[in-house]
């Protein structure tokens, strides 16, 4: 039987202040959370019996700059298969994910390739631009598959002049490898399958060279969706100063902005310096105080850089969503960090190049280390890593993928939150008055989404969170299926995004009662709280399926039976009795517009 090793990882020696290991939650009854420290922090040690559970499953591409940080939180490296609480690894395929045990947490979810891969990318947006129009979705320069788009290709080849260039992927290419500029069709490479993207022949220049810039965003949760994006980044130039002339393009020097291409040049000139603008690496920081110098609107370019990302993560949602279903107990498992890659036009347009699903965090120098270092312990105290309460809750989870244990951690919906949640997925969203009255009467599962929002973004850092946010409604009709925790935070979101003193006061008064634990307080029954409500209104009438918040298209075998179940089930019934499984109704408008259904449960709520 093969020794099992662990060793703990190398702290920096430091005599900074020593900050608790815990951070407990603005809320009571609510779980702490490890806290990850910056390197001139020291962090308490645990108690021996919580200390022993502080395992990290290294990988081979676990990057220095994670391993120092979790060392820090003395965290032992393991190779253990199932007793482990992080992991920043590889990617996989999308069931591996079942063997994931309800106390890890594995940095991707299922399903990211959607935007990770470059011909996903161009596929799903291009996809939502047919839907919501060029002037929603006209970030991603024009692209063709091949070898299935060779004869659109030919076409805007020949439509284009003698004077366009293209410039030719891999689909699943990293680093700039196997990337070249061409002009002539001859040039186009015969091996398949290829991606060949239309070039952005007129970059915005400084000091003649060419750049683009590496975003981190991060997502702790899809459902309901966060978004957050990081206040730093890097700016990455081209080596050699740019020219459009046609004989440049065989110098990727020139025309590829990706560090590790111009690093081979004897040119390349490093930077370590985060206030610097000079060498070919920057800080996002330096760059907007450099634009900023010369009267341009960073904020502008800011914004638009925060809509290009959001839509782009909504446009991978519904894929993600659906395989969270089908492989992964709890949501608490998966996080991810995304590396954007944008390109600022001649106009000062941001263009999205592709995302990065394992961007790098190799640091090379004082400037990397400092912007990365920063960005990963931010990332892991949003995350939120508890420390499993029993030894059993991590024995348990050794046979990850049985039936049993997946049911076990379904969310337990009462019969009035399901009831709750069908009737706000089936009601129009122009209706203001009527779909802010989600707030009105807060369920158990209301409180604890609420104060789990409330709780991460607290612990935010120098991250951002990009959506939901005071202004993130636009958004909502982008959802090819839009869920009610998406609905919850954003009317949460616009009651509460100047005030948050008074709407984290409110759920701690309900999480002192356990609201969020479950109650039987008619004060948190929304079906009863609503009876008066409707009785001094007209009746609502339930919208055809054309009417619904955003139109439905696709729905898991799951959602389907959840909905066939609540749709014969009689309300007065259900609400009397407990759940049973299998018999929830879906958060999502995806397996809930049925007039079938909503019809039954709602009707039978206002005769009671």
């Amino acid at each position: 039987m093969p020794v099992i090793v662990e060793e703990p990882m190398v702290v920096e020696d430091d005599n900074g202040e020593e900050r608790a290991a815990l951070v407990p939650s603005l809320f009571p009854l609510m779980p702490p959370t490890l806290y990850f420290s910056t390197a001139n922090e020291k962090v308490e040690l645990l108690p021996a019996e919580q200390r022993r559970l502080l395992k990290w499953k290294m990988s081979t591409v676990t990057p220095n700059i994670v391993k120092h940080t979790i060392a820090r939180s003395h965290f032992k490296a393991t190779k253990r298969s199932h007793d482990w609480l992080g992991c920043w690894g590889h990617h996989m395929k999308s069931p591996g994910f079942k063997a994931l045990g309800e106390h890890q947490k594995l940095n991707h979810f299922p399903g990211t390739f959607e935007i990770g891969r470059k011909d996903r990318l161009w596929r799903n947006l291009s996809k939502m631009q047919l839907r919501f129009g060029k002037k929603e979705f006209s970030f991603l320069p024009r692209t063709f598959i091949l070898p299935q788009d060779i004869k659109l290709l030919r076409k805007a080849w020949e439509d284009g002049g003698s004077t366009q260039k293209w410039i030719v992927k891999p689909p699943a290419s990293a680093r700039g490898m196997g990337i070249q500029v061409i002009h002539k069709w001859s040039q186009m490479p015969k091996k398949r399958p290829l991606l060949v993207q239309k070039y952005l022949q007129k970059p915005y220049l400084i000091g003649g060279n060419k750049f683009d810039l590496r975003i981190y965003v991060y997502v702790p949760s899809y459902d309901p969706l966060r978004i957050y994006m990081f206040s730093d980044g890097l700016v990455r130039f081209a080596s050699c100063k740019y020219s459009s002339s046609t004989k440049t393009l065989g110098n990727k020097f020139m025309h590829l902005t990706n560090y590790s291409v111009n690093k081979k040049n004897s040119e390349y000139q490093t930077n370590s310096d985060n206030k610097a603008c000079q060498g070919h690496k920057w800080a996002l920081k330096a760059l907007w105080l450099y634009l900023g110098s010369k009267g341009i609107n960073t904020t502008l370019i800011w914004g638009k850089i925060k809509d290009i990302v959001i839509k782009t993560i909504i446009a991978s949602e519904p894929y993600v969503n659906n395989l969270l279903k089908m492989h992964v107990k709890t949501t608490y498992s998966c996080h991810e960090l995304f590396g954007f890659d944008i390109m600022l036009d001649e106009n000062l347009k941001p263009w999205i190049l592709e995302v990065n699903i394992s961007p790098s965090l190799h640091s090379n120098s004082e400037l990397d280390i400092s912007i990365k270092g920063q960005m990963i312990r931010d990332l892991l105290n949003l995350a939120g890593f508890q420390i499993p309460q029993r030894e059993k809750e991590i024995s348990s989870c050794t046979s990850a993928s049985s039936s049993s244990n997946r049911e076990r951690t379904k969310p337990d919906l009462s019969a009035d939150e399901k009831v709750k949640r069908a009737f706000f997925l089936t009601q129009p969203s122009a209706d203001q008055d009527l779909v802010s009255s989600v707030l009105d009467v807060l369920t158990p599962e209301d409180v604890h989404v609420l104060a789990e929002s409330e709780d991460e973004l607290s612990r935010r850092g120098e991250f951002e969170r990009i959506f939901p946010s005071q202004s993130s409604s636009r958004y909502l009709r982008f959802f090819e299926c839009l869920r009610y925790p998406n609905i919850l935070l954003d009317q949460w979101e616009q009651k509460y995004w100047n005030n948050r003193t008074k709407c984290i006061s409110l759920l701690k008064s309900f999480c002192e009662k356990g609201v969020h634990l479950g109650t039987s307080d008619p004060a948190h029954m929304w079906s009863r709280g609503n009876y008066n409500f409707w009785s001094e209104r007209e009746k609502p009438t339930v919208m055809s399926p054309s009417r619904v918040l955003v139109s439905h298209q696709r729905a898991t075998d799951e959602d389907l039976l959840d909905s066939e179940v609540a749709t014969v089930s009689s309300l007065p019934g259900l609400l009397s009795s407990g759940s049973s499984p299998g018999s929830s109704v879906s958060s999502s408008a995806c397996s809930s517009p049925q007039p079938s259904l909503t019809q039954n449960l709602l009707s039978q709520q206002f005769s009671l």
